[in-house]
């Protein structure tokens, strides 16, 4: 039981960070490491002096349906863990972790409507890049689906994962 608990908790910790990383990070689309962009800024690379140059992302009703979604998601995540560590030293013997639980599937789903709404309405949310057919979708776009199947899966986990006592 005992790595059970530890399991569950590292899974929970390591989905919160790539989360974190995939909400706050500059690569939701790409292209050709000549421009990025990301659910809060547009970068563009500037050869003369080799730096990038960024500036606020276009905002738009899809756009800030995905930002609003994606920290949602951290939000529901981060409030589930917490949880869990309050439940983990208060809950009597015998108890299941059903509210921690419950927050990391919603959390699962938040991100998974997010991603959803990006991938259908990328054209709309991009409408200002000149180039979108040749861009693709970058690592923290993947690494927001990658964190769905997580979410999900530990919330099964916290629903099933059961207070022992102490031996």
């Amino acid at each position: 039981m005992a790595f059970l608990l530890m399991t569950v908790t590292v899974l929970h910790l390591v989905t919160l960070a790539m989360l974190f990383i995939a909400t706050m990070e500059k690569s939701w689309w790409t292209l050709d490491n000549v421009e990025n962009r990301d659910l809060w800024h547009k970068c563009m690379y500037d050869n003369t002096t080799d730096t990038w140059l960024c500036a606020s992302a276009t905002e738009n009703e899809w756009l800030q349906s995905v930002q609003a979604l994606m920290v949602l998601s951290v939000v529901l995540s981060s409030l589930s863990f917490l949880v869990f560590l309050g439940q983990l030293f208060t809950m009597s013997k015998g108890g299941l972790f059903y509210f921690t639980g419950i927050c990391q599937i919603f959390a699962g789903l938040a991100a998974f409507s997010a991603v959803l709404i990006y991938t259908f309405q990328r054209d709309e949310i991009l409408k200002d890049l000149l180039e979108l057919p040749k861009g693709r979708f970058g690592y923290c776009f993947i690494l927001a689906w990658v964190c769905v199947p997580l979410l999900l899966c530990s919330g099964v986990l916290y629903m099933h994962l059961r207070k022992r006592a102490k031996s």
